[in-house]
């Protein structure tokens, strides 16, 4: 079947394929030893953030629970199957009826995480949740990236404003998802319209360089973009001589432009000089936007630079050298039967390199220091402690099959800046250091 009869790229049937072959081979030998049916418990954790980060941020919580709701095999992936005989019959037979039936605990989109953190816990049975183990993982371990980096970068700019600019450093569709993650992580906006168009994130974006290199001046380019967009529009002044365009930008639109974006050259020195010169050509309303492979660092750096709003790509959408958060998704519980009675024996792999895991279903608390402020990320599988009883961290995602905790993008937004101000002001430090919370298991 061509890819765009099943409506790629920017939507997809079914998720069931976003998986690796020996979920389904597992379950075919479940199936056949008898033990597909006991209840399993498995959680999403990281054992180590990525080298110099002080906490994690998580996000793509939403669409995992979108992937659950879509993980179906219908017609066209079963033949798929068959065609290749991946599985066999009793298998297709079962996976034709799947749907999962299981609960989803986890941390809420958005809240910050450390080392050993149960950001989602998948509950039912070894079957229905083994098959989702990819897709889970693929989700959170892109968008928690790009979240990270938004963060550390929302954090560097200090209020002021955040422009999403990713899309064409990245894979169409991995730059919807970016976009969202970055606006849960304290974007602003972005350029990319589909991200607008599925997430209703704020879209920005005026003209490039060709626009201006395309008319036999640069006068001419402005006064068409002016005479198009209004003179609230952003002019790029970066195209040939700054000091001139910025001159000719102000004469044609008036001391109202909007803005002025800067892409190149020594942006703390260029910023500094064209605000000089707009104050000076009356335009001291005009927002100055700069752009050019940003990254934390370099937004810091402009901390003391007159700049109103800054435009990330590559750094971004890349998780700023980090592109992944190595989490892992792993069986810490089974019961004996399907029986919801049945006890839970926690399991755990044992490993050489740092790859072992801590067995049993857990819960995790942020503990507050006398300021209110978190002094750990605790840990147990045993009773709750009462004075960490409303300090909890999971919430219900999934009840018998049902999503219960959808909500908008905004609240996810909302959700990490009060979790990031709630944590040790060392967090937002860029030196390199380690998690800014211990991890303790009770």
């Amino acid at each position: 079947m061509n890819a765009a009869d099943l409506g790629l790229p920017v939507d997809v049937p079914s998720t069931a394929l976003f998986t690796d072959q020996y979920e389904l081979t597992m379950l075919q030998a479940a199936l056949r030893g008898g033990t597909a049916d006991r209840r399993s418990v498995f959680e999403v954790f990281t054992r180590r953030l990525p080298e110099g980060r002080r906490y994690g941020v998580l996000a793509g919580v939403g669409r995992v629970l979108d992937a659950v709701e879509n993980f179906r095999f219908d017609p066209a992936v079963l033949g798929f199957l068959r065609e290749r005989a991946i599985v066999d019959e009793p298998t297709l037979e079962w996976l034709a009826r799947y749907r999962f039936t299981g609960d989803i605990w986890g941390y809420p989109e958005g809240e910050v995480y450390f080392p050993g953190s149960p950001v989602l816990r998948v509950e039912g049975s070894f079957a229905e949740c083994v098959l989702l183990e990819t897709v889970i993982l693929s989700i959170l371990n892109h968008d928690s990236a790009i979240a990270a980096a938004a963060s550390r970068m929302s954090a560097a700019a200090g209020g002021r404003r955040l422009i999403e600019m990713g899309a064409r450093r990245t894979h169409e569709l991995a730059a919807v998802a970016a976009s969202r993650a970055a606006y849960v992580g304290g974007f602003d906006s972005t350029s990319d319209l589909a991200a607008g168009f599925r997430y209703s994130i704020p879209t920005v974006g005026t003209s490039a360089h060709a626009f201006t290199l395309l008319h036999d001046s640069e006068r001419d380019a402005f006064r068409a973009q002016v005479e198009t967009l209004g003179r609230g529009t952003t002019l790029l002044v970066d195209t040939y001589d700054v000091t001139e365009a910025v001159r000719t930008a102000v004469e044609v639109a008036g001391p109202e432009l909007g803005a002025v974006r800067i892409d190149s050259g020594d942006l703390l020195l260029v910023a500094h000089r064209v605000r000089q010169q707009l104050d000076e050509l009356g335009a001291r309303d005009t927002k100055i936007v700069v752009t050019s492979d940003l990254d934390e660092y370099a937004i810091a750096s402009l901390a003391a630079a007159p700049v109103d709003a800054y435009g990330v790509g590559t750094q971004l959408v890349t998780g700023s050298g980090h592109p992944t958060c190595s989490m892992v998704y792993k069986l810490v519980a089974r019961a004996s039967s399907a029986d919801l009675k049945a006890p839970l024996t926690p399991v755990a792999k044992k490993s050489l390199g740092g790859k072992a895991s801590v067995g049993g279903r857990k819960w995790a608390a942020r503990r507050p220091d006398a300021y209110g402020v978190a002094e750990a990320e605790v840990m147990g599988t045993g009773p709750v402690p009462p004075e960490l009883a409303d300090h909890q961290l999971l919430v219900e995602l999934v009840k018998g099959g049902d999503v219960v905790a959808r909500e908008p993008l905004e609240a996810a937004r909302s959700r990490h800046i009060a979790a990031r101000a709630g944590l040790p002001m060392s967090a937002i430090q860029l030196s390199r250091g380690e998690p800014v919370l211990p991890t303790e298991y009770l």
